[in-house]
């Protein structure tokens, strides 16, 4: 029997950097409707629920036909996060959960789909499928630089691969999400997105530009 996979989509109230980002207008619709109908178009999920505090939000998921689980106050706040994760895991009953962020509008249906056939044919040499992009950046802490010699400064593009997660697209065992209490495994594939796909939605300037690249992208189609 083959195990059955559902797009997760956590949205809140209560944003401070970017006011109401998940439902403000963004390129004639907003974020959240934007992640609800791309995840429509895949062929490969079994289910689509958004778990939010906020009503409007869920009427937003019901009126597209989507599920849509009222989550409780306290797993809304700030300070809460991995109780948060295995909260809104244990309402999604399903075998595999994609959590996925409206934050991420510019991730193509393309790379969620190959991510999805790759976390299905999974072995044992990883437990969950992670959207990451490459830093090819000049990095310093404490006043010390991390990834290269300032004696002998490399080219950008010939420093170390070091990669950031961006959580566009996150896939695990429902269970294991529940036992770790976050979508993270403990032998993590991190699947290697470019600068456009990996672009996340954090304050105002990201929005804007996010807005301008989703359009001109669109465009371009």
């Amino acid at each position: 029997m083959s195990k059955i996979i559902k797009a997760l989509i956590p949205v809140r109230s209560g944003s401070k950097r970017v006011q109401n980002k998940n439902i403000r207008p963004f390129a004639d619709s907003n974020l959240l409707e934007i992640k609800i109908k791309q995840l429509q178009r895949l062929k490969n999920l079994d289910g689509i629920v958004v778990n939010s505090n906020d009503d409007t939000m869920l009427d937003i998921a019901r009126n597209l036909g989507v599920e849509a689980v009222k989550r409780d106050e306290y797993y809304a706040g700030d300070n809460v996060t991995n109780e948060m994760y295995k909260n809104i895991a244990e309402n999604c009953p399903c075998d595999i959960i994609m959590y996925t962020n409206v934050t991420s509008p510019l991730i193509s249906d393309e790379t969620i789909e190959k991510c999805i056939e790759m976390y299905k044919n999974k072995d044992d040499s990883f437990d969950s499928i992670n959207t990451a992009n490459l830093v090819k950046e000049f990095l310093w802490l404490d006043g010390k630089p991390i990834n290269y010699d300032p004696n002998n400064t490399p080219r950008s593009q010939d420093l170390p691969n070091i990669t950031a997660l961006n959580f566009a697209i996150n896939l695990i065992d429902r269970d294991n999400l529940i036992k770790r209490m976050h979508y993270i495994g403990a032998k993590p594939y991190l699947y290697i997105v470019d600068d456009v796909e990996a672009i996340d939605i954090d304050n105002m300037i990201d929005f804007e530009f996010a807005e301008f690249m989703y359009k001109k992208l669109r465009m371009g189609k």
